[in-house]
């Protein structure tokens, strides 16, 4: 049987998720509120089948009751207005229908719980994390970042609309460490081998981190000159909390490491 029906794919940035799932419908609709992410999309996707437009979740006027049956949200869903998007959700999608949202939250290093703290200083604690520097904290776009490490809880169905709905989260930063044991098999999807130089690259793709960027232009990085800036702060203290890290000196970035993201995902049926 070949592919069939149309995926409503909401908040798709530069289109992955729909160019992914495109073989296994008939048509696409990548939907994204950023102007930018939709030209980035459009530069990137070939495929006839995929519309990508801009527009938002809560406004879906564009399309038919009913014409859509598969409509899915990665890493999108903590940003949508529930109060104005579900009654679209539910208008759009056909009974028997399907809804899927995931998501990924923040890594830990696998078998060193000792670290998980201090990345949390430095990231989300008000507090100074060392003295005269501020945290990335108040530099996170809030609700949906709590929303999205809160691994979708206040992410509540309408049980008028949607049935059978499964939810599967994995919060390794909250409950033992990043112990890969603990994690349902089916939650361990975002996990990958870097070495600590290129975590602490990754750490730097934070649109928190470079809000904190903008505050404090004058903290330099040591890489490009400076005398350094949270990110170098940050992993100083991550590698002195490992003595085997610590005692290779500069060395410390070639140490290859196992990361584990916090995953949820969310499914149900339209009624």
């Amino acid at each position: 049987m070949g592919p069939g029906g149309t995926l409503l794919d909401l908040g798709c940035g530069h289109g992955l998720i729909a160019r992914a799932l495109a073989p296994s419908f008939s048509s696409v609709i990548a939907l994204d509120p950023s102007s930018g992410m939709v030209e980035q999309a459009r530069k990137l996707t070939s495929d006839s089948k995929i519309t990508i437009r801009h527009g938002a979740a809560e406004d879906l006027s564009f399309l038919d009751n009913g014409s859509v049956d598969c409509l899915v949200a990665g890493q999108a869903a903590h940003w949508f207005d529930y109060s104005r998007a579900w009654p679209e959700f539910a208008r759009v999608v056909k009974k028997g229908g399907t809804l899927a949202f995931w998501g990924y939250k923040d890594h830990v290093i696998v078998g060193y719980p000792q670290t998980t703290p201090i990345y949390n200083r430095f990231v989300y604690e008000h507090e100074e994390p060392v003295p005269g520097i501020e945290s990335m904290a108040r530099f996170w776009e809030l609700p949906g970042r709590d929303i999205l490490r809160e691994s979708y809880r206040t992410i509540n169905l309408p049980k008028t609309d949607w049935e059978g709905e499964i939810r599967i989260a994995w919060d390794p930063d909250r409950e033992g460490g990043g112990d890969i044991g603990d994690a349902p098999e089916d939650a361990l999807w975002q996990r990958k081998s870097l070495k600590l130089g290129e975590l602490k690259g990754y750490v730097r793709t934070f649109s928190a981190f470079h809000g904190w960027q903008r505050a404090y232009p004058d903290k330099k990085s040591r890489d490009s000159g400076g005398d350094g800036d949270i990110v170098d702060l940050m992993f100083d203290d991550l590698v002195a909390a490992v003595p085997s890290w610590a005692s290779t000196g500069e060395r410390w970035r070639e140490i290859g490491v196992d990361v584990v993201w916090g995953t949820v995902i969310i499914m149900a049926k339209r009624r």
